[in-house]
């Protein structure tokens, strides 16, 4: 594991677990500024990472709260087939492209993602305690997933129906890496619940930006609709415990006066919020 981490570290895509041991290694930011106190990342659950709130015993055991993948003969196995096998029209797509953007963990890119569903600017200068909350939670997001990840070893749809991904680049480490539950999906509806507690008055838009999120794994091809929805009750259990830490608390509550300032200033996202509008509203949703 440790060599496939070191190709991927500072890549442009961070998969689950690549992004637990690469997070703050890459560029010279791997000492992050959060209003007057410097946080180090310290020994993170592999050296050089950047180190989430959790420890690994305060983590959500993924084992015990999901049960397995679908088996063969399920109704919820000929779900998860018929809505990998509508997302094959999506290729080529702006939802297409918008799922590739979504694939992309690493930061600063990373810090943009909800900020069209936030409506400000999102990023290290203007809201640092924001940008470490999302980048320490995204460690102990995604690394919440991993006991189930590894215990079952679900093959990716893509090994089996043969069709595209929208990230090749990654699909020699992804053949050998779970399906179930999808890590991503966890991150992004984790972010998208921690959101909606620091912008309230956009609960609306953060939550259908953070399920649309979830999907793109489906759109990318590299995740089943069930890895997608199991990954959300592993994001929650995660976020749950996040609010027993007192440090995540206190970022929590300075991330709430960034954002609030962010907006009296009027600051906008640096993201194109037609494009990604355009992009989401070609498929509100695979499921349906």
């Amino acid at each position: 594991m440790t060599n496939f981490l070191s190709k991927l570290c500072c890549n442009r895509y961070f998969l689950v677990p690549a992004i637990v041991a690469c997070l703050a290694g890459c560029g010279s930011d791997s000492n992050q500024t959060a209003g007057n106190a410097v946080v180090n990342p310290g020994p993170g659950p592999i050296p050089g990472t950047l180190q989430g709130y959790l420890s690994t015993s305060a983590l959500p055991d993924s084992i015990a709260l999901l049960p397995p993948p679908p088996a063969e003969g399920t109704a919820a196995l000929t779900l998860d087939t018929e809505i990998s096998q509508r997302s094959f029209a999506l290729k080529d797509t702006p939802r297409w492209a918008q799922a590739i953007s979504d694939a992309d963990l690493s930061f600063p890119h990373a810090a943009g993602t909800f900020a069209c569903s936030v409506n400000t600017a999102i990023n290290e200068a203007d809201t640092p305690h924001l940008y470490m909350l999302l980048r320490r939670t995204l460690t102990d997001i995604g690394l919440s997933t991993y006991a189930a990840k590894k215990k079952y070893q679900r093959t990716r749809p893509f090994v089996i129906n043969n069709q595209p991904i929208c990230t090749p680049d990654e699909m020699d480490q992804l053949e050998t890496d779970g399906s179930y539950p999808s890590g991503h999906t966890a991150v992004g509806w984790g972010w998208a619940l921690i959101l909606s507690e620091i912008s309230p008055d956009q609960t609306n838009a953060i939550i259908s930006r953070g399920l649309a999120f979830g999907e793109s794994r489906n759109v990318c091809n590299v995740h089943w609709h069930s890895d997608v929805v199991q990954g959300r009750v592993i994001a929650a259990a995660a976020v749950a415990k996040l609010h027993a830490d007192p440090a995540f608390l206190a970022e929590l509550e300075a991330a709430k006066a960034e954002i609030a300032a962010a907006k009296a200033k009027g600051l906008t996202p640096a993201v194109d919020c037609t494009a990604e509008a355009a992009a989401l509203a070609v498929l509100p949703s695979l499921a349906q």
